[in-house]
């Protein structure tokens, strides 16, 4: 009867270790084929054990932001590494994030940390087009997300829904940049032009290496994947014209969930994460991720914003219209 009672107090408690010893619970957006080494590596140093929850291409980001914020009566993820930030920041809006301020970000920029301590930036990647170079002449390829919109391409270009992942990051951040006028009446442009719309970032980059379609839209981590397998396709960092708005680059966050069962194991996943061992293996890897700690040195195989003219966004701002943005999109893009 006592171990009964014993057993139910200590499933009560919060911070209690199974019999299989300290773990963290992860709700992570980065693909596994990426994130999942870097577990492994942390686990061969530490004495946690890491248990990640992955989401689908087809519903990335999104899909493990909208179960954090149904789980908040009930937290059951310590740490969230979400692919990007737009939805760190519906979280911390929401009132979800716990604030930590890791040690291991203290040589970060300012822009790659929150001034609140709830979440940190790493680990960055480029909204960029690929091209494929055998169905694309070299002086005639596209150099602007605006020919998505161009007739000259018209059926003749993809992009991933813009209702997920960092198509719908990038979709907020030009809401916030241009204005809701705007703005509607591009994507309003890219449907006219018959843009297809495919599930996701990766099946972008698989159809223009593939010849379906001459050019896309996806994010370099997926198009440096395509050239170097040896397939023919180029990048292009869109807009880099005096009068453009330069290449968005969006950073991978981490952010610890208030109220989370493992909150000590998280500060020490957290820490690790921004080690620079970590973003020098993510720059390293297939993904090609780029550092934002100036104390990493290694070979990058992407531009940064420090080679090329990167878009100026207020995250913030971005985060603000996202509501508004995505309802428009799935009304435009689904039919409500």
């Amino acid at each position: 009867m006592k171990r009964l009672a014993l057993l139910g107090i200590c499933s009560l408690l919060t911070g209690c270790w199974g019999s299989s010893g300290p773990e963290v619970i992860v709700y992570t957006a980065l693909d596994s084929e990426f994130s999942k080494p870097v577990f492994a590596e942390f686990e061969k140093h530490n004495d946690i054990r890491v248990l990640p929850k992955f989401d689908t291409e087809s519903t990335k980001t999104v899909g493990l932001t909208n179960e954090i914020l149904a789980e908040s009566e009930r937290t059951r993820c310590d740490l969230f590494w979400n692919n990007e930030i737009l939805n760190t920041l519906r979280l911390e809006r929401a009132g979800l994030l716990d604030v930590y301020r890791s040690p291991a970000a203290e040589s970060y920029p300012a822009m790659a940390r929150s001034s609140r301590g709830t979440w940190h930036g790493f680990a960055a990647r480029a909204r960029v087009l690929i091209v494929n170079t055998e169905l694309t002449a070299e002086g005639e390829r596209p150099d602007s997300i605006h020919d998505l919109a161009d007739p000259k391409w018209r059926g003749r270009a993809a992009m991933a829904k813009p209702l997920f992942g960092t198509t719908a990051t990038h979709a907020a951040c030009l809401f916030a940049h241009w204005g809701d006028e705007k703005a509607k009446q591009f994507f309003e442009s890219i449907k006219a032009n018959q843009v297809k719309i495919l599930s996701g970032n990766k099946q972008v980059a698989l159809s223009v290496a593939g010849g379906q379609v001459p050019f896309g839209m996806t994010d370099t981590d997926d198009a440096i994947i395509e050239i170097e397998k040896g397939m023919p396709v180029a990048i292009v960092y869109p807009d880099q014209g005096e009068d453009g708005p330069g290449t968005l680059f969006i950073p991978n966050t981490l952010a610890i969930i208030k109220g989370g069962p493992n909150p000590e194991a998280a500060r020490r996943l957290v820490d690790y994460l921004l080690s620079p061992e970590v973003e020098a293996r993510l720059a390293a890897g297939r993904s090609a991720q780029i550092p934002l700690n100036p104390r990493v040195e290694v070979e990058v195989r992407v531009e940064t914003p420090r080679t090329v003219k990167p878009m100026q966004v207020d995250f913030e701002a971005a985060a603000e219209k996202w509501d508004a943005a995505a309802k428009f999109l799935r009304d435009e893009f689904t039919g409500g």
